[in-house]
């Protein structure tokens, strides 16, 4: 296929990129004064006549068959190697007993903590429903047993953050780390 020259406008003359690939086969389409057809149909405006495409001496052939790709070969077979590689990698990891090991960690702190905090939640629910005359009662001017369990939902909410994250800081974090550091070097 013959090489497109194309020129930069001149002074006073604009230049569409997105409409230079219709402009190079200008010559392929019959002209109407001014403006010419593209190749979607729409119309575009016509070429100054100080910028023409270049034509090729050979005569315009049909275009030419798309060819389907190739049968695969062996280069897809070598790309999938190292993610399978990867995948052993990580295998190995979570079945160390390091990952086990943080993750035993996780499970001791989080599953009882969870479990004790819904607990203190459904109670409160559960009393509120129960003995409303209870939780009616006061404690201390218009502060009421209600407004005081309640108040304590959110204290022990801000509780159980800090304790977790003690908790990840002490035992966890830098065994994950560590883990983490290993990992990266032997997928390198």
């Amino acid at each position: 296929m013959p090489q497109q020259q194309t020129s930069s406008p001149g002074q006073g003359q604009r230049f569409d990129w997105w409409a230079a690939p219709a402009a190079a086969n200008a010559a392929d389409r019959p002209a109407t004064p001014g403006r010419s057809a593209g190749p979607a149909g729409p119309a575009v405006p016509a070429q100054p006549s100080s910028v023409r495409p270049v034509q090729s001496a050979q005569p315009t052939q049909a275009p030419a068959r798309v060819e389907p790709p190739a049968a695969p070969s062996a280069a897809p077979a070598r790309a999938l190697a190292p993610a399978t590689d990867r995948t052993e990698v990580y295998r190995t990891v979570q079945a160390s007993e390091a990952f086990q090991d943080i993750r035993r960690s996780y499970r001791a702190f989080v599953f009882p903590t969870s479990g004790a905090f819904l607990g203190w939640y459904l109670m409160y629910v559960a009393a509120q429903a129960a003995a409303p005359g209870v939780m009616r009662s006061q404690v201390a001017g218009p502060l009421n047993v209600a407004w005081l369990l309640g108040l304590l939902q959110f204290a022990s909410t801000f509780l159980l953050t800090w304790l977790y994250a003690r908790n990840a800081r002490t035992k966890r974090d830098r065994a994950a780390l560590g883990l983490r550091w290993d990992t990266q070097d032997q997928l390198r």
